[in-house]
């Protein structure tokens, strides 16, 4: 009988080709599919692990719970020269906040911002995918997003808001990486959770608190409970932001009513809030790279406290890691494997290839 938590290793061209032959089998257009599979990989490549492929088996349940559509086409509308709002027709929100980005890019070329607004969507998994392409096309970016309940109010104890990342970016010189930060209100990401309950793992202490509201280290009983926000109220005040900038604003679900990508009961109703900006409004484009590449110097070159080997810029580490595992391999454990190649065999498409 083979370890569950085995290790095996999967180059990301095998990773991609299987997760889009589930997709397209689980009638997903190849074109949405495409942009699925490409996403949830670089979660992966980027060490983003709890927004990689392993979620396929959550997204399955939702199309075969009838909760999600998977053959559907997200449409816009021009609400003014810079601004566009997208209906997202419960498709997956990987297609429509890759849409709203290109949009938004487009306007923003012309006009110098653009901004889109998207409802009737889909948990979009790991917000830099849209950062970075924003990124690729020169532009700074925002890239919000809300989602299921897992974190209370500060002062409460139920879950309200959810745990919705922050993101935005700006493209960089030559002598430096982009700057892309990613990150959630709560004290680590609720995905961190699921993926510690996989792999039948602990979970460090100050993560969450469980049903009756005490400190836990297991995330099953962390599932039955609540996340903690980061630095208590200001965690909490950020991720009230997200509700506001990406439900209230977009018509979506909101104040704790979005429903969670593991819960295949009802449509998700997720909203997102996705902006570009021209980074040479007020300088040139040159010399603004100059700048970010002077500002990364400063930032990794600082004086180190005790202890402190190197410092890093908000997405170096993934940029490293997704260079490592482009040349190792992406590592998954044994027993996402065989929930990966379950979903295969329900789907009549051939098992994820390792490279053992």
């Amino acid at each position: 009988m083979e370890d569950a938590q085995a290790v095996r290793q999967v180059t990301a061209s095998a990773a991609e080709e299987f997760t889009r032959r589930v997709l397209e089998k689980n009638n997903v257009p190849t074109a949405n599919a495409s942009i699925v599979a490409k996403c949830l990989v670089e979660a992966d490549l980027r060490g983003v692990d709890t927004h990689g492929i392993n979620r396929i088996p959550s997204y399955m349940e939702r199309i075969r719970q009838g909760v999600l559509d998977p053959k559907a086409s997200p449409s816009l509308d021009q609400v003014t020269p810079v601004v566009a709002r997208i209906d997202g027709h419960n498709a997956f929100g990987f297609v429509s906040a890759s849409m709203a980005m290109d949009r938004a890019i487009e306007m923003a070329r012309e006009f110098g911002i653009g901004m889109v607004s998207v409802y009737n969507s889909n948990h979009f998994g790991m917000s830099a995918s849209f950062v970075r392409q924003a990124v690729e096309a020169d532009m700074m970016s925002f890239v919000f997003t809300n989602s299921s309940p897992a974190l209370p109010v500060w002062g409460g104890k139920e879950k309200l808001m959810g745990v919705s990342p922050i993101a935005c970016g700006a493209p960089s010189g030559p002598n430096s990486p982009p700057f892309i930060l990613d990150m959630a209100p709560s004290v680590a990401a609720r995905g961190k959770i699921y993926k510690a309950h996989r792999r039948e793992e602990t979970i460090p202490e100050g993560w969450a608190l469980d049903a009756n509201g005490a400190p836990t280290t297991d995330p099953a009983a962390a599932l039955k409970g609540v996340m903690l926000p980061m630095g208590g109220p200001k965690g909490s005040a950020l991720s009230i932001m997200m509700d506001v900038f990406s439900g209230v604003l977009s018509g979506s679900s909101f104040a704790g009513h979005v429903t969670g990508p593991y819960d295949p009961s009802k449509p998700a109703g997720v909203g997102h809030f996705i902006m570009a900006l021209k980074p040479d409004l007020f300088l040139g484009l040159d010399e603004f790279k100059e700048r970010m590449d002077y500002l990364y110097q400063r930032v990794v070159g600082c004086e180190k406290m005790q202890g402190v080997e190197r410092i890093y810029y908000p997405g170096e580490i993934e940029i490293i890691t997704s260079k490592e595992r482009t040349k190792d391999g992406i590592p998954y454990v044994q027993a996402e494997i065989d929930a990966l190649n379950k979903e295969a065999d329900l789907a009549g498409t051939g098992h994820i290839e390792t490279m053992e």
